[in-house]
């Protein structure tokens, strides 16, 4: 029950956890898109010898009427490119991905082409999306439903210091607080998280 929780108070949102976890040695952290990426990660849990294996998932339901699919192993480390584009790069994980997806459709139809990566695991990185990230674009965007000190963002500004890149990175997350309770919508858009704040920033970066 990972990320804004809605109503039930302020201490019980699942914010910290990608931060917390990420430094732990040997630790596998995965974040399903969908329902089928959910099937697809926990059978891939069951199926490598990772050590421990962290699939985070949130709260409420999904947007997959059909939620059965094959049992298909996930490459462990590996994202998947959900939409093409020249301009600008956006890297999300988990679930908040459906909500970018809605924005880059609409960038699109406003003259800005967005590609947008699926990252699926927050350790390890997809090195290979990174590399050609940080090779074709100059601005990118990282987009988490988890504190923004120390997540993906975080990796992800790690990765391209590492390797020499510099675009212009924008992190999008939970701010550095304590979030109030309310409706997972009401949180999304008072955090700046929902599809109207992505666009924005897609459009402002």
């Amino acid at each position: 029950r990972a990320g804004l929780v809605g109503e039930d108070g302020p201490t019980h949102h699942g914010a910290f956890d990608l931060a917390f976890l990420r430094p732990i040695p040997n630790l596998t952290i995965a974040a399903p898109y969908d329902e089928h990426e959910l099937r697809r990660l926990m059978f891939t849990a069951q199926q490598t010898d990772m050590g421990p294996f962290v699939i985070r998932y949130p709260r409420g339901r999904g947007r997959v009427a059909d939620w059965k699919c094959p049992l298909e192993l996930i490459p462990v480390g590996t994202g998947r490119p959900l939409h093409e584009g020249t301009d600008i790069a956006l890297l999300s994980l988990g679930a908040i991905g459906n909500l970018a997806a809605d924005a880059v459709a609409e960038a699109e139809q406003r003259g800005i082409s967005v590609a947008h990566y699926d990252m699926r695991f927050l350790k390890p990185l997809d090195a290979s999306i990174l590399h050609t990230v940080g090779q074709r674009f100059k601005k990118v965007i990282t987009l988490e439903n988890g504190v923004v000190s120390g997540g993906l963002g975080s990796a992800v500004l790690e990765f391209f210091a590492d390797h020499g890149y510099a675009p212009k990175v924008v992190r999008m997350g939970l701010p550095d607080a304590f979030v109030e309770h309310g409706t997972v919508p009401e949180l999304l858009r008072i955090c700046h998280l929902d599809t109207p704040s992505i666009l924005e920033t897609i459009e402002n970066i």
